[in-house]
């Protein structure tokens, strides 16, 4: 079985990330892989939001948390919405052709429905292999993109295990994708 990798070529990455923006015009498409990248959701969990969950009609502002049950785990998290999320959020609802009301899957498909597991893989496989990126990349690479990053900016492994609810830190080792040239450079920088 293939597993997903993260992206850890960061200037693919770049281009990754903005491939519907800047290649092949599709702001839904950019979205999802904006807010996967931002969040480390699963793609589950990712196609369930509504305009409601990051909106609050209410006050007419996007919401600075989103509260979730996991649909994998059925724990609650909740979820900071950084400044990236917010901008890329508001440059959507400009841009999406879908309707800006509460009930309003994201990710949604021509009948209203949320987008399915399989374009959503789609989504984030095309953009990889027009990028050049290597390996296995499927929408559960953008959440181990995610922690992979936070972990080489100095995110303690044991916070990054809490964020993704893993029951034990191995699982966290594999989702960071730490393979010898992480190990080796270690060794290389750590002279004492």
């Amino acid at each position: 079985m293939n597993k997903s990798q993260p992206i850890k070529n960061k200037e693919k990455l770049d281009r990754f990330k903005n491939y519907y923006i800047e290649e092949e015009y599709n702001p839904r498409n950019y979205m999802f892989i904006s807010l996967g990248l931002n969040t480390a959701l699963r793609v589950s969990d990712l196609l369930k939001f509504t305009w409601n969950d990051v909106y609050n009609f209410d006050n007419g502002c996007f919401r600075t948390h989103v509260k979730l049950t996991e649909q994998k785990t059925t724990k609650q998290s909740v979820i900071f919405l950084n400044s990236r999320i917010i901008n890329s959020l508001s440059w959507y609802k400009s841009k999406a052709l879908i309707k800006f009301l509460p009930d309003i899957f994201l990710f949604s498909n021509d009948n209203n429905q949320h987008i399915s597991r399989s374009t959503a893989y789609r989504i984030v496989h095309n953009a990889a292999v027009s990028c050049e990126i290597e390996g296995v990349i499927s929408p559960h690479s953008l959440r181990k993109t995610f922690g992979y990053y936070a972990w080489k900016q100095g995110t303690s492994p044991v916070l990054l295990m809490d964020i993704y609810q893993h029951s034990s830190f191995e699982i966290t080792k594999r989702y960071l994708g730490i393979e010898q040239d992480e190990r080796d450079s270690v060794f290389r920088d750590v002279v004492i």
